[in-house]
């Protein structure tokens, strides 16, 4: 099983599967990474138009030279959150508690933002506030960060498990077509250990898909069947040239061993040595047109031909 999973992991295949795949996971994560900001952005937007709307409504019930409407208003408003998810305080320009449920103290005018530390509130517990002067007064309004960043949080840890689910996809998917691939590539590299061991008449299985490793596998096989045909010509061609051959060297031995039986006698073998000749001259041509016609078989001697 290692074997395997270490093969496979050095298979071109798998390993153009991970670059895909790495490269789809970078751009999941860059475009991913653009969106939580922008996220984030019209979040914070959304809080400070929120922030500045409750301001102006509370600030809206003031009257000239009276505070009444208004500290009633602001103690209202935050008797409505208990658990102090919206500040509100109004101080005088000496900086004295005047309505609200905390005190606001050194916070610029317009927004920023603040650590609360209060009874019964987290530490540490940011929150985004708006001032400003209201009949000489200085109203501020927070709203704390808790929601914003729960559900910032909520979007990043969708965005993790989309990109663990999407990488694990990713991996097994690249496994799987990569041992697709390979058994392919597997039964070609088969064929060719059996061609080269003289089973001329194996062939790469083909899918019938059409796709690229099934044309060069086509051709292959193409090649094969021509290399086959030209090992069993050539096989024809020796046994034809072992028959045709046999009857004349039969002859040429039975004249030589004529004149080796005249020489012996001290009797004249120039007619069977001229006979030896012909006959010498016969096979050699004999052999010359079985070589031609091998040739032309094998396609050799097609260049010369012409059409008639």
């Amino acid at each position: 099983m290692t074997g395997s999973w270490s093969r496979l992991l050095r298979s071109t295949p798998f390993r153009l599967a991970l670059t895909f795949g790495f490269l789809f996971m970078l751009a999941f994560v860059l475009s991913g990474a653009i969106v939580y900001q922008m996220m984030s952005a019209d979040l914070a937007e959304r809080l400070d138009e929120s922030i500045k709307e409750t301001y102006s409504v509370v600030a809206a019930t003031y009257a000239a030279n009276d505070l009444e409407d208004l500290v009633a208003t602001i103690e209202s408003h935050a008797k409505l959150s208990p658990k102090k998810e919206q500040l509100f305080s109004l101080t005088d320009r000496a900086g004295n508690h005047l309505a609200g449920n905390f005190t606001a103290a050194g916070l610029p005018d317009g927004f920023s933002a603040f650590d609360a530390v209060l009874p019964g509130v987290p530490p540490h517990k940011e929150y985004r506030a708006f001032s400003g002067s209201v009949g000489g007064n200085n109203l501020t309004v927070a709203f704390s960060l808790s929601e914003t960043e729960e559900l910032e949080t909520v979007a990043m840890m969708s965005f993790g498990w989309a990109t663990l689910i999407i990488t694990g996809l990713a991996i097994t998917g690249g496994a799987l077509l990569a041992s697709r691939v390979q058994l392919r590539l597997d039964g070609i590299a088969a064929t060719m250990v059996d061609v080269s061991h003289g089973r001329l008449d194996a062939r790469i299985p083909l899918t019938g898909t059409g796709d690229d490793i099934d044309i060069v596998s086509s051709q292959v096989n193409a090649a094969l069947d021509r290399l086959s045909s030209l090992v069993d010509g050539m096989k024809q061609v020796s046994a034809n040239i072992a028959h045709d051959l046999k009857t004349p060297l039969n002859r040429l031995q039975m004249i030589l061993e004529g004149a080796a039986d005249k020489a012996a006698r001290d009797q004249d073998v120039s007619d069977d040595l001229a006979d030896a000749r012909a006959e010498g001259h016969q096979i050699n041509e004999t052999f010359d047109a079985l070589l031609r016609i091998a040739q032309i078989e094998a396609g050799a001697r097609k260049a010369r031909f012409t059409d008639l």
